[in-house]
């Protein structure tokens, strides 16, 4: 089955976003209790590329397909899980980047270098971590999963941001810079 890339979010109202995020469809994996723990060789660098024992995946689809697998523990793991194992994966910084934000109806939509498109609020918190000099802005995506803002997203944040460096989505407040 060929993938249709989802349409631009600059040409989409809050409620058609809404409609793309309802209609991805992930594993139920925080229903699953695997009973066998192993190591996957998979890695996500820090650029969001994903590589297995060294080679990377060049494959998108993969890329995708995987993506809807993984979740992170308390501990700060990051693990792909089917029914029946849970696969340990070595994350550099965050599973996910975010290369794309809208400001629409009340809201920032985040598209995902996996094509996934999330709706900053209550339940996808914005979270700005590292220093003045070095900051980072995560998008929290599904279980226990984040995504890094990429510098192309930040600077559109930035321009959407209030003087006291903060962006409003869903009716919550979001700082960009680092506490």
């Amino acid at each position: 089955m060929p993938y249709t890339p989802p349409p631009e979010l600059a040409a989409l109202s809050l409620t058609e976003i809404a409609a793309l995020v309802a209609e991805r469809k992930v594993p139920p994996i925080g229903e699953w209790t695997p009973a066998e723990t192993v190591e996957s060789g998979i890695a996500i660098h820090a650029d969001g590329s994903w590589y297995h024992e060294g080679g990377r995946i060049t494959r998108p689809a993969m890329v995708r397909a995987f993506s809807s697998l993984l979740m992170r523990d308390a501990d700060g793991r990051h693990w792909l899980c089917t029914p029946h194992q849970r696969h340990a994966i070595t994350v550099a910084d965050a599973a996910f980047i975010a290369v794309d934000v809208v400001a629409t109806g009340g809201a920032l939509a985040f598209r995902l270098n996996t094509d996934d498109t999330v709706i900053a609020g209550p339940d996808h918190p914005l979270r700005a971590a590292g220093s003045a000099e070095a900051p980072a802005l995560y998008l929290a995506v599904r279980h226990g999963c984040e995504a890094r803002i990429n510098r192309s997203t930040w600077l559109q944040l930035a321009e959407l941001a209030e003087p006291d460096w903060t962006v409003t989505s869903q009716g919550q407040r979001f700082s960009l810079a680092p506490q």
